[in-house]
């Protein structure tokens, strides 16, 4: 659980074989946390609205309303390092960088309404083209928080994903839901476009705090990390239970579930899953981030596009337009070129360094 984040090579020495094989084995894991939580948490959250729900806040509420899960792996990090020293803390967290995750929570909450919000009004397979354009984000964002390299192809692959939402937003009447004004289709698509805008600015400030945690020689562990999210989703939450306080949600929940088209156990059944992939989405999120990079989370959110796209013409029977094909193609073009870019720049820096360590010897 303490694995401590990646460094720059020059900070520390090479892990330990051990070392190495946790950190790659923490990878993985949240790799496969994040490929759960971004297939299956936007389709679940669309069936919801599809077959009878109308809580918005709700909706915004179960993306990080499964927080209380990370409550075990912290506990099993707490009795782990009491097992090894008494005088451990309870917390490893500075309070200044709690107060940092509490308002990153609440930045997390506002967009968990944006996304919600967006998706009553827009397919599935238009929300995750849209949601795309993330990257173009991040990678602008990190440029000027955590000062990430820009390349040619990185603009490049900006400029492809932000083609690509404009395709869609020229032809909406095609791909409007039943029952879904074009007013409404415009705030969904709008509301979509926000939200991805938010999460790409939160996920480099999710870094940033990263290195501020580490200042002063501090060792940046994955149990800090969890403690992180935990702060995050509690506050998150708390944000989205005060929207649904006033909307009364709490209330509307028992008659929702009666009036659902697929029964009222199923109704709860949707919504625990809902909470549960949500909260894969954004462990793995933060985890990928403290494991690799903020702008490796992002292109994995990317890369899971045309699956989400796949499954929500399956499940949902949503149309696949052309229009959407076109995005579509676009979005992994872009994504083809940032990847290309950063495989590019890994075997140049692989090869220099092999040249430099010649040089020393």
């Amino acid at each position: 659980m303490d694995v401590e984040a990646p460094k720059d090579d020059d900070q520390r020495p090479a892990p330990p074989a051990h070392g190495k094989a946790m950190q790659r084995f923490l990878v993985a894991l949240n790799c496969g946390m994040l490929t759960l939580g971004t297939t299956g948490g936007p389709l679940l959250s669309r069936l919801y609205f599809s077959k009878g729900g109308h809580r918005k806040w709700l909706s915004a509420w179960l993306e990080t309303g499964g927080w209380p899960l990370l409550l075990l792996p912290v506990a099993a990090s707490y009795l782990s390092r009491r097992a090894h020293d008494p005088s451990a803390p309870v917390v490893l967290t500075p309070p200044r960088i709690l107060l940092a995750a509490a308002g990153l929570g609440l930045a997390t909450g506002a967009d968990d309404f944006l996304y919600a919000y967006g998706l009553s009004f827009v397919p599935v397979s238009t929300s995750a083209i849209l949601i795309s354009t993330q990257l173009a984000f991040t990678v602008f964002f990190a440029f000027l928080i955590v000062r990430q390299r820009l390349t040619a192809l990185s603009v490049n692959a900006v400029a492809l994903l932000t083609v690509g939402a404009v395709v869609l937003g020229l032809h909406v009447s095609s791909d409007r839901p039943a029952g879904v004004t074009k007013g409404q289709y415009w705030l969904g698509f709008l509301l979509t476009l926000a939200a991805a805008a938010l999460y790409g600015l939160v996920l480099p400030l999710i870094e940033l705090t990263y290195k501020r945690a580490a200042g002063g020689g501090r060792v940046v562990t994955y149990a800090l990390v969890m403690e992180m999210q935990l702060v995050m989703g509690f506050f998150a939450t708390a944000f989205c239970t005060v929207g649904m306080i006033v909307n009364n949600d709490f209330q509307a929940i028992s008659r929702e579930a009666q009036t659902f088209e697929l029964g009222e156990a199923r109704y709860y059944t949707v919504l625990v899953w809902s909470a549960i992939l949500w909260q894969f989405f954004f462990l793995g999120a933060v985890g990928v981030i403290f494991c690799v990079h903020t702008l490796f989370a992002g292109i994995l959110i990317a890369v899971f596009i045309p699956v989400t796209e796949v499954l929500a013409v399956i499940f949902l029977h949503e149309k696949f337009t052309s229009e959407k094909g076109v995005a579509l193609a676009l979005s992994l073009w872009g994504l083809a070129s940032y990847s290309y870019g950063e495989y590019s720049e890994a075997k140049a820096a692989k090869k220099k360094a092999a040249l430099d360590a010649q040089a020393s010897d």
